[in-house]
């Protein structure tokens, strides 16, 4: 009996249960991976159907395998920048099933979609990709962007704390979504709105263009009191918009820069001539010249020009890097007016 249960203490008996073990625990992980990965597959399968377009020749192209992966990325993004979103969804769509970096083209989607205009598609698109890649810094940026847009500024507040912990910089962000969960909020009254707003500008002094296009239109007393005047030319646009009755000369008397301003507004006649060519330009003209002050606005991060102002570039989405541009225009305003005049 004893030499039967010495059989069981023979080093190479150990050896031969551990290898056994060994490859029944590589055995069992096998088959749970390759089960789970047909279950990922179909769910895939399932979920980018809700995307699928009608078979165009570019899906039969890409199933016949004569293209590699890259030339259909490079295609994709040509269709990206000519608008033509419809075919860079079909492209990343196809890709996605058969890629071995599925999540970043699974982000490229989504991208399209948001880009596209289709915001419900492309949150549906990066909530899906964050279930498998949740510390994935572009698709939660991204999907902020998709609340932001959904006017849903407190979710888009939310995302700020992964964000956070993934040590990205937020505090622009906060500031703007604080200041949007503000202007938005039913609940509060103008005073109410006044008061928060001007808690979080005293905080940081960033971001001040919402905030002081809201409190020129409604309170205007107010954001003269607290004009940062050595920052006035990144709000020049409001301040020229200011109505005559609206305006602070104490302020203004002690700024060189809002005399010249007003100066060439036609409200004051203090400045005869500015280091600013377009205020000296106006200064200097006829009061019967049909000319004002236009406005552009640049982002100085990706240089996209259009004639709205923005606080996020509507191009890049940074913040932060809007540019005022002015130039001297036809008054088309006035024109309207005294041609509408003549008619009586």
């Amino acid at each position: 009996m004893d030499l039967y249960f010495l059989e069981y203490r023979d080093p190479l008996f150990g050896i031969i249960i551990f290898f056994v073990l060994l490859f029944a625990i590589t055995l069992v992980s096998y088959l749970h991976n390759t089960y789970k990965k047909n279950e990922d597959s179909k769910h895939l399968d399932s979920f980018l159907d809700q995307f699928k377009t009608s078979s165009t020749q570019i899906d039969s192209l890409m199933g016949s395998g004569g293209f590699s992966q890259q030339f259909w990325l490079v295609l994709a993004d040509a269709f990206n920048k000519n608008g033509d979103y419809a075919k860079a969804v079909e492209i990343y769509s196809e890709l996605i099933k058969t890629s071995q970096s599925s999540k970043e083209i699974m982000f490229l989607l989504g991208k399209t979609l948001f880009m596209a205009g289709f915001i419900q598609r492309s949150k549906k698109i990066f909530l899906e990709l964050l279930k498998k890649s949740p510390r994935n810094t572009q698709a939660l940026s991204y999907l902020m962007l998709v609340y932001e847009q959904s006017k849903d500024f407190n979710s888009a507040l939310e995302i700020l704390t992964p964000l956070s912990e993934l040590k990205s910089d937020i505090s622009s962000e906060e500031m703007y979504l604080k200041t949007h969960i503000i202007l938005n909020e039913p609940s509060l009254n103008k005073e109410q709105k006044i008061e928060k707003l001007l808690e979080l500008y005293r905080k940081t002094r960033k971001l001040n263009y919402d905030i002081f296009e809201y409190l020129f239109r409604v309170a205007p007393n107010v954001a003269w009191e607290h004009l940062d005047v050595s920052r006035a030319m990144s709000i020049v646009d409001i301040l020229w918009r200011v109505e005559a009755k609206d305006l602070n000369f104490d302020i203004i008397s002690q700024s060189s820069f809002l005399t010249e301003l007003y100066s060439a507004k036609k409200y004051i006649d203090e400045a005869k001539s500015s280091a600013i060519f377009e205020f000296n330009l106006l200064i200097n003209s006829n009061e019967k010249a049909n000319a004002t002050l236009g406005f552009e606005y640049i982002c100085s991060n990706c240089s996209h020009k259009q004639p709205f102002s923005f606080a996020r570039c509507p191009s890049c989405h940074s913040l932060e890097g809007m540019v005022i541009d002015m130039l001297v225009v036809k008054d088309y305003s006035r024109g309207l007016f005294e041609e509408s005049n003549s008619f009586l």
